[in-house]
């Protein structure tokens, strides 16, 4: 570390002696200032001065800090920002620095750093970027920065941070509620599916720089979330010159990819493309054991009471992801942004499943196989254009953007189903096949405005619009007797589904002293337009809702932080739960939308405490949730007690009330230079009211969730990192799911002299990520278990084309002067 900011030093020294023999035949235009001690109010010597063209962020010149902290730098007229740096010490940056004829002299003052320990809205953990970074607003999980991610797809990154949990469909959770929204660069995008969650396992995870959980959003945000907001960023580079990276991996099951990520900047643009390749197969297996009772109470010896299920998948395919994108310094103030993202993914999916149907004394009286041979192609492209405007007054800012995003899905399915009876004779088999097709098409306008007032006092504003239709048409055919298909008309559905959402935001935050206030109301207003076709049915909804929200912040000390903070949120009905027929593959469990859905509220309310040392971070935090008309997928038995047709459809309901309590804990240690570790753990009951189909399903379930991770460096720079993560078991409305846990293990070490990488690393190590669960109702009991992905071993190579590792980026502290990340504000 001294040695970077000798090295700098030595730099800056030369780049002013040079600059300041040339500025005698120019002129001299000067901006000078002193450097003290945030607390003690010493001088600071030695302190890097660094001068930085506004218009394009390259270095212009540079000094240092004399004894009593003052320093003086020579240079051309122009429109100038400066970074002061100093060992320990968090930098800081001077924006809106111009020097002209007629104002040929800057003096910037007194300016105070602070010790390298992070406050509110910035990073809390100094040296190398950690893994997991802890804010009062937001935790940031720099998913790059973590060994065990490495060749996983989106879905699995997410399943690995903290407080989030991706089941055995693919569904994902936040602190225990499935109501999360995830956006991609801050915005809603294709990236994350239609109406299907599988579209996170197409996303690569070496495209993705870091992943923000938002717990608690104010009303700049969306109001969709009821637990909370996932942001995922993609990488895009922003150093000086021609630099990348270059990814590949192999791994069992089989699991190959290529990735990069390319980067060009000059004085008035930055041009930037990332691409990624992937083929893997994923096998599942599982099994479930199901009883039913008759209602009458009376047993036939004819009739299934029994069935045991059991059944093993494959998915397998190729997909592609393209982004190209590139900024464009209309001024030293203005910044326009154009990207284009591409993605195509072609799947092969075999899905097996038996059926052994017992009578009432476990007497087997059929067998039947069914086989879905599925291939699925998916499109999705986007358009995004980024205008952002700064002004005069630091602080002061304006942002528009424009998004135009369109997915297509296309899944066809070939059905086999064979059988045994009684005596091994022969049931009648079945050949079905289904064509369902999913167009998805939205535009998104926003504008925000940020303009700050007195001393610590900012006002916001905003308006957003999204305008998106989807377009189903879902169809399934059977064999006749006469070799045709025929249209299976019980299963056979066009759906069309129009969403127009209109919002306007307002914010005032205020500092006095030691506390920051922040009000906020947003209002929305959402129109929707419903029609299935099979069912004849036309739906319209439309209502106006407020959504205001409150963050107060008292700063105890430069350490020591607390914050508390409300908002309300909603939950509107996806496409997938609205539509009436969404799959197929297990005929005896269809899972089905339901059109009449009226959207969930929360009203959220949160408290936290931040504790910040030179070599720790701690954070701990209270919340409680309550929601009225809680969205819940409930089992219904369609038909029991006939022989061979035992058929369950799970659809979503209104429940009723759910009154949600927990605590959270992150606590991030560098314990010495050589290890580093990150725990977490929440803890959260949740107490259900209501009841459908005339049954009550009021539940009271506590349980908890937690992950622990350790990353240490060895001899000759290898890195090993492992990780543990645990989750509790939770009583639900309808029955159980039990525990389980995983281990992810992980070395890695630079190669060819600093400039690659190679990794090793197994994901769950012991084979032990699986879902298991007991479902109970008035009729039957069903336990079950599954694996969604299983054991997978990987080897990963990366090289960099003019950049350093993370680690040694990371520990310069700033101030990267053979190609900086740019970064101003």
């Amino acid at each position: 570390m001294r040695f970077l900011q000798l090295s700098l030093l030595f730099t800056i020294c030369i780049i002013s002696v040079n600059d300041a023999n040339a500025q005698k035949k120019k002129g001299q235009y000067t901006v000078s200032g002193r450097v003290i001690d945030n607390e003690t109010n010493q001088p600071i010597e030695y302190a890097t001065i660094s001068l930085h063209q506004r218009l394009d962020q390259s270095l212009m010149t540079g000094n240092v800090t004399g004894p009593d902290g003052k320093f003086t730098i020579e240079a051309p007229q122009g429109n100038y920002y400066i970074e002061i740096q100093f060992i320990s010490y968090q930098s800081k940056t001077i924006a809106d620095i111009s020097l002209s004829a007629e104002s040929p002299a800057k003096n910037v003052g007194e300016v105070k750093l602070a010790a390298d320990t992070k406050t509110l809205a910035e990073v809390v953990v100094s040296g190398e970027k950690d893994q997991m970074e802890l804010n009062l607003d937001k935790r940031v999980f720099n998913v790059s920065s973590d060994l065990t991610n490495i060749g996983r797809n989106a879905a699995e990154i997410l399943d690995n941070v903290p407080s989030v949990n991706v089941d055995v469909d693919g569904n994902i959770s936040l602190r225990g509620s499935g109501n999360v929204r995830i956006l991609v660069d801050g915005k809603p995008s294709g990236l994350v599916g239609i109406s299907s969650p599988d579209a996170l396992r197409l996303l690569q995870g070496d495209l993705i720089e870091r992943i923000e959980v938002i717990t608690n959003p104010s009303a700049r945000y969306d109001a969709e979330g009821m637990a909370g907001i996932i942001n995922i960023i993609l990488k895009k580079e922003k150093r000086n010159g021609v630099n990348g990276s270059f990814t590949v991996n192999a791994g069992y099951p089989e699991n190959y990819g290529l990735s990069l990520n390319l980067n060009v900047r000059r004085k008035w643009m930055n041009l930037f493309t990332t691409y990624g390749i992937n083929y893997r197969e994923t096998p599942g297996s599982g099994a479930s054991f199901q009883e039913f009772y008759p209602e009458n109470g009376v047993y036939r010896d004819d009739t299934t009471y029994f069935t045991e299920r059991s059944q093993s998948r494959i998915r397998s395919g190729i997909s592609n992801s393209f982004r190209i994108g590139s900024d464009f310094f209309l001024n030293d103030k203005t910044t326009l942004t154009a990207s284009f993202l591409y993605r195509i993914s072609d799947e092969e999916n075999t899905s097996a499943i038996r059926y052994r149907d017992f009578d009432r004394n476990r007497e087997l009286l059929q067998t039947v196989d069914r086989v879905d041979n599925e291939t699925e192609d998916d499109r999705n492209l986007e358009y995004n254009i980024n205008l952002n405007r700064d002004f005069n007054r630091t602080g002061q800012k304006l942002t528009a953007d424009l998004q135009y995003r369109r997915s297509t899905e296309n899944e066809k399915s070939q059905i086999f189903e064979t059988g045994t009876g009684e005596s091994s004779a022969p049931l009648e088999p079945n050949d079905q096949r289904v064509d369902n097709n999913e167009y998805d098409e939205s535009w998104l306008l926003q504008a925000d405005y940020v303009h700050p007032f007195g001393g610590d006092g900012k006002f916001e504003a905003g308006y957003r619009s999204t305008f998106g239709r989807l377009e189903n048409d879902y169809i399934v055919e059977e064999l006749n007797s006469a070799g045709e298909y025929v249209a299976f008309r019980d299963f056979t559905n066009s759906f069309n589904y129009v969403e127009n959402i209109y919002a306007v935001y307002a914010i005032l935050g205020i500092k006095v002293d030691q506390f920051s206030y922040q009000l906020g109301l947003r209002t929305e207003v959402t129109d929707i337009d419903l029609e299935s076709g099979t069912e004849n049915a036309l739906i319209k909804k439309n209502y106006i809702n407020l959504f205001p929200s409150g963050h107060m912040t008292y700063e105890l000390n430069k350490k020591n932080s607390l914050q508390a903070s409300y908002s309300r949120r909603l939950n509107r009905p996806r496409s997938r739960e609205l539509n009436p027929f969404s799959s197929f593959s297990d005929a005896r469990n269809l899972r089905v939308g339901n059109p009449d859905l009226d959207p969930e509220f929360t009203n959220s309310y949160e408290i936290g405490y931040l504790n910040t040392t030179s070599t720790a971070s701690y954070y701990y935090g209270a919340y409680y949730r309550r929601s009225t008309d809680v969205i819940m997928r409930v089992i219904e038995p369609q038909s029991a007690g006939q022989e061979g047709d035992v058929q369950f459809i799970t659809r979503p309901v209104n429940l009723g009330i759910r009154d949600s309590y927990g605590l959270e804990g992150n606590v991030s240690l560098d314990l010495s230079k050589w290890w580093k570790v990150n725990m977490n753990a929440n803890f959260y009951r949740a107490i259900t009211e209501g009841e459908a189909f005339g049954e009550d399903l009021s539940s009271d379930t506590y349980s908890m969730s937690g992950r622990f991770n350790s990353k240490i460096t060895i001899w000759n720079k290898i890195n090993y990192q492992a990780n543990l993560n645990y989750r509790a078991p939770e009583e639900m409305p309808q029955g159980r799911r039990k525990s389980y846990y995983s281990v992810d293990m992980a070395v890695n070490k630079e190669i060819f002299n600093g400039k690659g990488t190679i990794t090793a690393s197994v994901s769950d190590l012991f084979n032990t990520r699986k879902w298991r669960s007991e479902t109970f109702g008035k009729t039957f009991a069903t336990m079950s278990e599954f694996q969604w992905r299983a054991r997978q071993f990987m080897l990963t190579l990366n090289y960099r084309l003019n950049q350093k590792s993370k680690q040694r980026e990371d520990k310069s502290g700033g101030g990267d002067y053979d190609g900086g990340d740019g970064e101003r504000f």
